[in-house]
């Protein structure tokens, strides 16, 4: 298998330097990861850890220890006596997560407008550069994971670790119905103004703004996505 930083992207935060080889287990569940999000698993099939091993040319062991994360993430459930089950894409299920992030993120935005400094906002900037390309390209897959580096970003700036590990497991579960929505080409346009008007309001250290952008933003979500679960 091909350990490329494509591979590594898929993971919530880079185990190794650049150009390191990740370890086989990680390996296994970021290759799993991408196949569950981008669709290429079917919400609701059955994986097949042998199948899996020999289709990544990974041992069974580093393939078992992957799943058992992906369980830990929502996305697989190990089923005694009936196997392996990709979670299905649920209404409610995307309606708790939306409803929790609008709980927590307004406020960690609220935080980020305080306390991010000016490394971190040029930081910001450049992912939406990247986005923009992304977009213009119309490639989901880098929008998605672009999408998410945005909003852990905004999470890291808020000086709250505690808040950070909750908004990283949020976004880690929102990834099949952040792809899903990206699908939409209107949509990918829409995001990008939505995240360019809540940089915007970290730059001008405006906490109300700040938040009410990232509500605007994940209500927008909401309207978009609830049509296509």
């Amino acid at each position: 298998m091909n350990t490329s930083s494509s591979v590594a992207a898929w993971l919530p935060s880079a185990p190794t330097e650049a150009g390191e080889r990740l370890p086989l287990r990680d390996e296994a569940y970021a290759a799993i990861k991408q196949r569950i999000i981008t669709c290429e698993f079917k919400p609701g099939g059955y994986l097949n850890e042998a199948k899996i091993s020999l289709a990544l040319g990974i041992g069974r062991t580093p393939v078992h220890q992957a799943i058992e994360r992906l369980e830990q993430d929502g996305l697989v459930e190990i089923m005694p006596r009936k196997g392996i089950i990709v979670t299905a894409l649920s209404v409610d299920t995307v309606a708790q997560i939306i409803d929790v992030r609008l709980i927590n993120e307004p406020y960690c935005a609220m935080l980020a407008a305080e306390r991010i400094d000016t490394n971190e906002l040029a930081a910001l900037h450049n992912i939406l550069e990247r986005t923009d390309a992304a977009t213009s390209a119309h490639d989901t897959n880098q929008m998605m994971l672009l999408d998410r580096e945005f909003h852990m970003a905004i999470a890291s700036a808020a000086r709250n670790p505690i808040l950070a590990s909750i908004l990283q497991n949020l976004h880690e579960r929102s990834l099949r119905f952040w792809f899903l929505s990206l699908t939409a080409q209107e949509q990918q346009r829409s995001v990008q103004d939505e995240h360019l008007a809540i940089a915007d309001a970290l730059q001008r250290r405006d906490r109300d703004g700040a938040a009410q952008a990232m509500r605007a933003h994940i209500e927008s979500f909401r309207k978009n996505i609830i049509h296509r679960v």
